[in-house]
Formats: structure tokens, C-alpha cells, sequence
């Protein structure tokens, strides 16, 4: 008799936490999308956030050093704003048309892209978050909850 109210126990437990996990997985679906979404978009803020720190810090040095030498602008203007062929023998000057520049661009904005909120959302919520299998997951909460407190319920003897 005891055992049998230990498997009792058991069962109800297990049949209401899964019901219950179902129950809730179905109502907070939204929220948990939203969720993954906003974590993606603050992951994305920190990165160009980090980037933009980047950037601030090497034209620091470059302010810097040009506080320093005063010559180093003439150095390096002086070739691009009058279109001279600057003569300095260990440095590369590459030439890159427009063309490039722009199909270059296109692919890091959508190397960028590629990573979206769909991508870092877990399957499971995906999967979840269709109409059709959020209705399914409500009905079988509702169904494990009413069967563990219909058929494990405690008895009266």
C-alpha cells in the first residue's frame, strides 16, 4: 500500500511538471522570443559599441602624433588632396575602384546580417512559436495537468 502511494506521488509529479512546463512554454512564448531578440540586438549594440571604442582610440594616436610632428600632416595630405604619387619605397598603395569598395561593403553588411536574432534563438523556441504547435503544447499542459490531478490525486480510504 505504501509503494503504491510513493508511484502515486511519482507520477503525479512528473505528469504536472511536464503539464506545467508545457502550459508555461506555450503562454511565455512570446516573451522568450522577445527575450532572444533583445539579447541579439544588445549583443550587436556591444560589438559596434566596442568598435567604435576601436576606432576612438587609433585616431587618438594619430591626434597625438600629429600634435608631435606637425610634419607628418604635409606627409600624409599632401599626397591626397593634390593627387601626388606619395615616393616612399616600403609602403604599399593599393587601388581599389569603386566597383570593389562597394561589393566589399556588401558582403560585411551581409556577413553582419547573417547573424540576426533568428540565428541565436534556439530551436526549440522556434519550433514553439508556431501558431499551430502553440496550440498543441497548450492542450497537452491542460491535459497532463488535469490527468495528474484526476487520476494521482491522493485517496481518501
Amino acid at each position: 500500500m505504501q509503494g503504491r502511494k510513493i508511484i502515486q506521488a511519482v507520477l503525479f509529479f512528473l505528469f504536472f511538471i511536464i503539464g506545467a512546463a508545457s502550459l508555461s512554454s506555450s503562454i511565455l512564448c512570446d516573451d522568450l522570443t522577445q527575450y532572444y531578440q533583445n539579447k541579439q540586438l544588445l549583443r550587436a549594440a556591444q560589438e559596434s559599441l566596442a568598435r567604435l571604442k576601436s576606432l576612438n582610440a587609433d585616431y587618438d594616436v594619430l591626434l597625438e602624433r600629429l600634435k608631435e610632428d606637425p610634419n607628418l600632416i604635409i606627409e600624409r595630405l599632401a599626397p591626397a588632396a593634390l593627387g601626388t604619387k606619395s615616393e616612399d619605397p616600403n609602403t604599399v598603395y593599393p587601388r581599389a575602384r569603386s566597383r570593389q569598395l562597394a561589393a566589399a561593403r556588401k558582403a560585411l553588411m551581409e556577413e553582419s546580417n547573417d547573424r540576426s536574432a533568428e540565428a541565436s534563438m534556439p530551436q526549440w523556441l522556434r519550433r514553439c512559436s508556431e501558431s499551430r504547435n502553440r496550440i498543441m503544447l497548450f492542450v497537452s499542459g491542460v491535459v497532463l495537468v488535469l490527468t495528474s490531478f484526476v487520476c494521482f490525486r491522493p485517496s481518501t480510504s
